[in-house]
């Protein structure tokens, strides 16, 4: 794909559509790529279905049930090279 965003770009995006939804007022610099989405209390799982519609709506990615997995979707870094992954293939 010729226009496939970057990791920067995928994380930037993520950490938007966290700090719009999910996180106001929250310091953009403190949403680090490893903060657990879920041990932080930022999602619970309708937040994580929101955030997999946000993927699928955003990037054209469809999670599979069996990839809604903490190590895809638990942080920014995570979502990202998920993203990223499944746009390579």
């Amino acid at each position: 794909m010729a226009n496939t965003p970057n990791y920067e770009q995928i994380a930037g995006q993520i950490r938007a559509f966290l700090l719009e939804r999910y996180l106001f007022g929250f310091d953009e610099k403190a949403l680090t790529d490893d903060i657990s989405f879920l041990e932080h209390g930022i999602l619970d799982s309708l937040g994580v279905l929101e955030l997999i519609d946000f993927i699928d709506s955003t990037f054209g990615i469809a999670v599979a049930d069996e990839e809604i997995l903490p190590e895809n979707l638990d942080s920014v870094g995570a979502v990202s090279r998920y993203i990223l992954g499944k746009s390579s293939v």
